[in-house]
């Protein structure tokens, strides 16, 4: 599934070229995916996007009449804007035409994305936000918030990191890759960090999410950016997904320690290093 970093570079991507363009097409090719198209879906055409946004995982397109297309990319999801004549492909499901020609196509194999539309002025208040936690890069996101947040947590920091209503964007990947690089045992119960642990997690968590939107995000499967190119994060994963290898900047002998784990927590992988904990 497309992490934070994903789609704020899919973001980034639609950014350089949505503003000013009227919508002056709407072509959908089916009647749903994760849930119904909005039935005013096609009242959009006419319309000019303002800016482009994002919460969460969320891309917020905004328009010039006060509301916002929603979209949600899902597990399998893809949004990229072609200059070229649209040639229709599997899984295309909805097209929208802007007034240079350009083609925004969202392609989602798995139908797990969604479309919505809201006006603008109500969205903190739009059942998919209300109980989303603070943006990571919030001046609220901070030890002090997350000793709060977690003083009652039994489960695995891991896990906990993970919970959107903690905190938003922290995906299965970029958990893995914040705690190896706050040198935090993901097992460890959340409630059992110290404030300084806490600290270092904070650090940890801006900086790789950073890394990864400045790598155009990770390309494992689906993802791709705007354009169509593939992100680069995979390439720089000191853990993910290198069970049975050295994690990066480690000078551990994995013929003893048997180099990067991987264990299930809550029907996902983690990977971690032994020798990188403290």
């Amino acid at each position: 599934m497309p992490e934070l970093p994903e789609v704020e570079t899919v973001c980034k991507g639609l950014a350089r070229v949505l503003p000013n363009r009227k919508i002056v097409g709407v072509r959908q090719n089916r009647h749903d995916l994760r849930i119904p198209f909005p039935a005013d879906l096609g009242s959009i055409k006419g319309r000019k996007v303002t800016t482009i946004k994002r919460r969460a995982k969320y891309i917020l397109v905004h328009l010039d009449d006060g509301r916002t297309l929603i979209i949600h990319l899902g597990m399998s999801g893809q949004l990229t804007v072609s200059k070229k004549k649209y040639a229709a492909e599997k899984h295309d499901h909805l097209v929208l035409t802007l007034d240079n020609g350009a083609q925004v196509v969202f392609n989602d194999p798995r139908r797990f994305g969604l479309v919505a539309l809201a006006k603008t002025k109500d969205l903190a208040q739009h059942k998919f936000f209300t109980h989303l936690g603070p943006e990571p890069f919030d001046k609220k996101f901070t030890a002090a918030f997350l000793a709060e947040k977690f003083k009652s947590k039994k489960v695995a920091v891991k896990l906990a990191i993970m919970d959107q209503t903690l905190v938003v964007g922290v995906g299965n990947i970029y958990a893995s890759e914040a705690l190896f690089s706050a040198r935090i045992d993901p097992r460890r119960a959340a409630q059992s960090l110290k404030p300084e642990a806490l600290k270092k997690l904070v650090t940890a968590v801006r900086n790789i999410l950073k890394t990864a939107i400045r790598a155009g995000g990770s390309s494992l499967r689906d993802y791709v950016h705007a354009d169509g190119s593939l992100g680069d994060f995979q390439q720089h994963f000191a853990v993910y997904g290198r069970e049975g290898q050295k994690c990066r900047g480690c000078s551990c002998n994995i013929q003893k320690t048997g180099g990067v784990k991987r264990i299930t927590q809550g029907g996902r992988s983690t990977f971690y290093c032994l020798l990188k904990q403290e």
